[in-house]
């Protein structure tokens, strides 16, 4: 399966001008898609007991009722007001407070915290003390920054219920957290493992590739049954981190063969002095070359593997060589 239309850089000068140009696809796998969403464009569910999780079926939220009140566990700006109507909706459900009384942020993009304002300025604010100093840098009014902050661990009880907070080093993020609820068999790791579909473009915007790659086995390491991923229609389990640790693998893998067998000859022969144009070549090749194994392997079980395994490869591909000097041989 040809993967050169779909690197990150050559596809780039040769996107589609109109919808008629758009290429097809591989469906999606049934097992990747969620449960339907209602009338206002939301699905609410009951993680375990009184944890419960919000999604729009691209962005997901949760939170926690509790007898002081309810925790707030990132607030995406797709789902909006409509956190409110969920917390609204389990309160008169169940005879519980539907005020929030608590925020906490996974880490500091605006795509999953970027409907905080909505919420009173009284409200708790919670999160890693990178994540307050980010937020202050970016002076966003919609993403106040949080009050409360720690380095490494923070252990949080609220209405008589746990929540563990965590920062294993940086990954998706400097600043992105761990977030265990142990009396509720749940994790929450934003944009690490989408559950059921493969990363988004350059392993979900990822700026620390090594973390990345570490994130899944440290996730594994917690006792949990519900994985709650950030994104897409539904929650996560075990077996879903597993696939995606074997994915990414399976990308770390074709890259190092990739990066050996790709032959940089004939780039830099047919650009000359054109060094970059050489380079662009080179690489393109060398990530497209790389995704291609991983596409046919994966078509069929994680849903658009066809379609971002490519800018994935890139992106793996840069890590390896920059970060671990794979390939980088000293000059004699």
């Amino acid at each position: 399966m040809s993967t050169a239309d779909t690197t990150t850089e050559a596809f780039a000068n040769a996107r589609p001008s109109g919808a008629e140009a758009l290429p097809d696809y591989a469906p999606v796998p049934r097992s990747a898609l969620g449960p339907a969403l209602n009338d206002k464009g939301y699905y609410v569910g009951r993680v375990e007991r009184n944890l419960y999780w919000v999604t729009d079926g691209t962005y997901q939220s949760a939170f926690l009722t509790t007898s002081d009140g309810v925790v707030l566990l990132d607030a995406p700006p797709t789902i909006g007001h409509n956190l409110q109507r969920a917390v609204d909706e389990i309160a008169a459900a169940q005879g519980v407070s539907n005020k929030v009384t608590h925020l906490i942020y996974s880490h500091h993009h605006a795509d999953h915290a970027g409907a905080s304002s909505l919420f009173d300025r009284d409200v708790a604010r919670i999160g890693h003390e990178e994540t307050r100093k980010l937020l202050l840098r970016d002076d966003d009014p919609a993403r106040p920054a949080p009050e409360e902050t720690f380095q490494d661990r923070r252990s949080l009880e609220i209405g008589g219920e746990r929540i563990e907070l965590a920062w294993h080093g940086s990954n998706h993020s400097p600043d992105n957290i761990y977030i265990h609820l142990p009396d509720h068999d749940a994790l929450m790791l934003v944009d690490i493992v989408n559950p059921g579909w493969a990363p988004v473009y350059l392993s979900n915007l990822t700026e620390d590739i090594p973390g990345y790659i570490e994130a899944p086995a440290t996730a594994l390491t917690y006792p949990w049954r519900h994985f709650i991923g950030g994104h897409l229609g539904r929650l996560g389990t075990r077996d879903d981190v597993a696939l995606h640790q074997q994915y990414m693998a399976d990308i770390a893998a074709s890259v190092k063969t990739a990066i050996d067998t790709v032959d940089p000859t004939p780039y830099f022969t047919r650009y000359g002095e054109n060094v970059w144009a050489a380079l662009r070549g080179l690489l393109d090749a060398t990530a497209a070359a790389a995704a291609a194994p991983v596409i046919e392997k994966y078509t069929g079980v994680l849903a658009a593997a066809d379609v971002f395994t490519a800018s994935t490869a890139f992106w793996v591909m840069e890590s390896i060589r920059l970060d671990l000097g794979y390939g980088s041989d000293v000059h004699p």
